[in-house]
């Protein structure tokens, strides 16, 4: 399993939060990480989105216009296969 660098930074949190989550043996940077973790992902999603907004509506409107390419696919006898 690969390594990550780590580096020391210094949060400001609501004490009482922090008391309690040590009381309960958490560890802060571990939830810490992930929760950050968990926000970088959904912002580089909006990003994504947003940058390929104009690509997305094209493909939708190309859909609209012409159906989906795979539509005698997704409603034949494999179509159960087709969703996930």
């Amino acid at each position: 399993m690969a390594t990550t660098a780590k580096r020391k930074t210094s949060l400001t949190l609501d004490a009482g939060l922090l008391d309690t989550a040590r009381d309960l043996c958490l560890n802060v940077s571990s939830v810490a990480e992930t929760a950050l973790r968990e926000a970088v992902e959904q912002a580089l999603r909006r990003k994504w989105v947003e940058e390929n907004a104009d690509a997305l509506a094209a493909q939708a409107e190309w859909h609209a216009r012409h159906g989906h390419p795979l539509a005698d696919i997704l409603v034949g006898p494999g179509a159960a296969s087709w969703k996930t």
